[in-house]
């Protein structure tokens, strides 16, 4: 039996943009194929090249670039051969194929959606272009593949807007929009790189449900090996525009060969690999943190715990009012009854969902929301801090102990300032030393995260999102705090530079006896940075325990779930679906009796399972029911 030609096929593709005179190429005498019914994954970091292939194939490349080659795609349906690349832009065939044969997930579904029409006004626009249904039938077909991604009210989704939806529905509403032609190829840019592990398992479990239902082929773009491990049959390795290393999923992950392929896959934190093990960075950061303050000599003096957070509670109005009869609105809880100790100089994990309340409780604990109750007390050299309470100079005092470095390193970092203004601003605002100190200062910080002098003199702009959330670094450190909180400082990087970040904090944390509240959704980095971990879902700490313990044998289904959602480079180690892909309220269903959900939170309590391992599971419970 003769096997069916290439769905597409690219040959010697070539995209460059001219720039003063001179041209970037992104992609070089780049030749791949894509097969029928087959997932094909393009991997490398950004800048590699991949989001411009993908454009240039789909015909929606700026008009400066200059492409030349060949991307050859056979229609199954009307057996028709035709060169992408050789079509006009804005020709009638290329836009029947645009949308209608060959579909397209962009990386970032809120800028991709229109804030300004309903989700099923933009999906039915695909089919008004492409076919003559009338506009019953077209809601009618919106209807049914908002159904088949997963809605479970595709009528009310049908009439909300883009910004009434959560990351993940948004990007499930992409996926509707892209597959609503049935098209025979699916090309899916980053579609899940902005998304949690959990949600991410359910948005890949669903693209390889509907794939196999649909029959098309993907070609999945991204950075990250995990989820080329759990989703592709063939894996191309692009960097810089030309293609490394190409082969089937089993060639790439048991036999690399190309020196970057290994590179990509040592970046990655692996639970199989020991904790202690450095993570091997493409390229590494050299630190020095001479002449910053050293706290090493000061831990034993002090007391163990350096942060107390006791039954701290945090909840938000709705939006919607309390109506007639002067009702109170209701109330959503952010933060509900969390306790917990950070000692001196460890790292503690608090790992949850988006909307666990994770972000809600490192804001209290800076003093940037304020608890409804709650009691977090602070000791430091100069006795306990009152950190909900404290005002004037004691919270002047507090906020140069406690410092933080956020998720967005671009929007974090004002684009009106240079690095020294950045990096100085602490500084100047508590008064530390005169100029010519606080620029000596900004020099080592500098130095510290790994960034030469004339990083000082730029603008945010002109760095890439390592180097400027190493800047967010340095400025953090600035004051010399004791304790740095850092919310998801990773999760928007890709692996080679996530890489270097990690081993950046782990060498400031070891040379200056810092102490970390290191927020995340991915296990497979706490696992690497921390010593103990909190489990965070629904405002509650359901778990908490040393990071071995919580990592090797989890008790709590939601645990299970997340550790069941992180994407490794191994074929052995796929995402399991039929754990992480399903939704933390349909998961609530089934924990078991030990285990409720908020409906009976009177009736939950902290269960002691020795050696500092607690769970939350039914009140008076026999600990012996709850250990596997």
């Amino acid at each position: 039996m003769n096997e069916r030609p290439e769905l597409l096929r690219i040959e010697g593709l070539n995209v460059s943009f001219p720039v003063w005179g001179s041209s970037i190429h992104a992609v070089k005498d780049f030749s791949m194929r894509l097969r029928p019914g087959k997932v094909t994954a393009l991997v490398g970091e950004s800048g590699s090249g991949k989001s411009a292939l993908g454009r240039a194939v789909m015909g929606i490349e700026t008009k400066a670039a200059q492409i030349s080659g060949k991307a050859i795609f056979n229609d199954p349906v009307s057996s028709e051969s035709v060169d992408l690349i050789a079509l006009p832009r804005d020709g009638r065939t290329i836009r029947a194929i645009r949308g209608g044969r060959i579909g397209m997930i962009f990386q970032e579904p809120m800028t991709s959606f229109s804030p300004l029409h309903t989700v099923g006004n933009q999906i039915e626009e695909t089919l008004r272009i492409h076919t003559g249904l009338s506009t019953a039938e077209r809601r009618e077909r919106s209807e049914e593949m908002l159904q088949l991604v997963g809605f479970e009210h595709p009528q009310k989704v049908f009439d909300m807007y883009p910004f009434e939806l959560s990351g993940g529905m948004r990007q499930r509403a992409m996926i509707a929009m892209a597959l609503i032609c049935r098209p025979a190829l699916l090309i899916a840019d980053e579609p899940t790189t902005a998304l949690d592990v959990t949600i991410q398992a359910q948005i890949l479990k669903l693209l390889q449900q509907l794939q196999s239902q649909l029959g098309m082929a993907m070609l999945l773009i991204t950075h990250d090996l995990g989820v080329v491990a759990s989703m592709a049959d063939e894996v191309v390795v692009m960097y810089r525009g030309e293609v490394m290393e190409a082969g089937t999923a089993s060639d790439i992950f048991r036999d690399a060969q190309h020196p970057y392929t290994k590179g990509l896959m040592a970046a990655v934190p692996d639970f199989d690999r020991p904790r202690s093990e450095r993570l091997k960075p493409l390229r590494e950061i050299q630190v020095d943190a001479s002449g910053l303050m050293d706290k090493r000599k000061s831990l034993a003096a002090m007391p163990e715990v350096l942060l107390s957070v006791r039954h701290v509670t945090k909840s938000f109005a709705s939006k919607r009012s309390g109506g007639f009869g002067f009702r109170p609105a209701p109330r959503t809880i952010a933060v509900n009854d969390v306790s917990f100790d950070i000692k001196r100089g460890e790292t503690l994990g608090l790992v949850g969902e988006s909307g666990c309340g994770k972000t809600t409780l490192s804001k209290i604990l800076m003093r940037g929301l304020k608890a409804d109750q709650g009691e977090v007390n602070y000791y430091g050299e100069n006795g306990a801090i009152d950190v909900l309470g404290v005002r004037g100079n004691g919270l002047q005092e507090l906020r140069t102990r406690i410092q933080m470095v956020f998720q967005d390193p671009v929007s974090s970092l004002s684009p009106r300032m240079t690095v020294r203004g950045i990096v100085r601003e602490p500084l100047d605002i508590h008064g530390r030393g005169d100029r010519a100190k606080r620029n000596a200062a900004i020099r080592k910080l500098i130095h510290a995260v790994g960034l030469p002098d004339n990083t000082l003199v730029r603008y945010p702009h002109s760095f890439s999102g390592g180097q400027r959330q190493r800047i967010g670094i340095a400025r953090a450190l600035a004051l010399g705090p004791d304790m740095l909180i850092l919310d998801e400082p990773v999760s928007a990087l890709d692996v080679s530079i996530q890489a270097q970040i990690l081993n950046l904090m782990k060498d400031l944390k070891d040379e200056l006896g810092l102490t970390y509240l290191f927020i995340s959704h991915n296990l497979a980095v706490v696992n690497y940075m921390a010593d103990r971990v909190a489990v965070m879902y629904a405002g509650r700490i359901v778990e908490m325990g040393p990071c071995e313990t919580i990592m090797r044998q989890p008790v709590h289904p939601y645990t299970k779930k997340l550790l069941a959602a992180v994407p490794l480079p191994s074929l052995d180690h796929k995402i399991d679906f039929n754990t992480a892909g399903v939704s933390s309220v349909s998961a609530r269903k089934i924990w078991g009796k030990q285990f409720l959900d908020d409906s009976a939170a009177g009736d939950l309590a902290h269960v002691d399972l020795g050696n500092g391992h607690m769970v939350l599971a039914r009140r008076n419970v026999d600990a012996r029911e709850l250990v596997p």
